[in-house]
């Protein structure tokens, strides 16, 4: 196997134990899944600056609230107040609901999706500071919530409903985040071509001692002349060296 994607599958793999264990891994455990590729000391420390930007701790549990901007941390309080008595139940009303739910019984699915909502509160806080706001992570997770409340039919255990309840507002979470970073390189790739673009069209205009147009510029870069017209586009119409900067609506490749 590519020595990368082992890598990249035993990063993951300490990933998925760390969730099990309850976000955090022991560095033996680390060291120990690494062995195979033999690590130098300075990359085993980048995986554990990894582990720690991703929010797993190395020996314990990393402290959620530390990861919360002020905003955060008042908008979390104030939500908590609002479903404090909503969420409110001892484990037995909440097992005896659950089985409901599991026999069919929809009248009490709503009084199961409150019962949930302050761990969809704290299940957020695990996942904040990874570049999602923590509003939208419980909005995420509140919607899965809603939806796993609907699919627990025909399910044997109670114990078994909340787990597959936890799992789909964690994963509806864990997804936002992937959007969010995706969205975030796409637009990071965009940046890079638009000041790419700019800094070629300053080059030939200050060769040619005037504005170029997007079809001079493709020609003397190699570029396609679809993304010099996307970058005039995605600029907002802003790269001052180009002169026809008037270009069409196109979709960046």
């Amino acid at each position: 196997m590519d020595r990368e994607v082992l890598f990249a599958e035993t990063l993951q793999q300490i990933k998925e134990l760390a969730k099990e264990q309850g976000g955090y891994i022991e560095e033996a455990q680390v060291r120990d899944a690494f062995s195979g590729l033999a690590l130098e000391e300075e990359q085993l420390r980048l995986v554990f600056d990894y582990l720690a930007k991703h929010k797993i701790g190395v020996g314990q549990p990393v402290n959620p609230d530390d990861y919360l901007t002020p905003e955060e941390k008042d908008f979390l309080q104030g939500y908590l107040e609002d479903v404090a008595l909503l969420s409110q139940c001892t484990e037995q009303e909440k097992r005896m609901v659950t089985l409901a739910v599991m026999a069919g019984d929809m009248k009490v699915r709503s009084r199961l999706i409150e019962m949930y909502l302050n761990d969809v509160a704290q299940i957020a806080r695990l996942y904040a500071g990874q570049g999602a706001y923590l509003e939208d992570l419980i909005g995420e997770g509140n919607a899965a919530l809603t939806l796993g409340a609907g699919m627990l039919v025909g399910l044997k255990e109670p114990e078994e409903a909340q787990a597959m309840l936890v799992k789909m507002i964690m994963d509806a979470m864990e997804t936002h985040i992937q959007e969010i970073d995706a969205n975030d390189r796409k637009e990071s790739r965009i940046l890079d071509r638009v000041n790419l673009v700019m800094d070629k069209a300053r080059e030939l205009s200050h060769e040619l001692q005037r504005k170029v147009t997007a079809q001079e510029l493709a020609q003397e870069t190699g570029m396609p002349l679809k993304s010099i017209q996307n970058a005039v586009r995605m600029s907002g119409f802003q790269i001052e060296y180009i002169a026809d900067a008037e270009t069409k609506e196109l979709e960046w490749e």
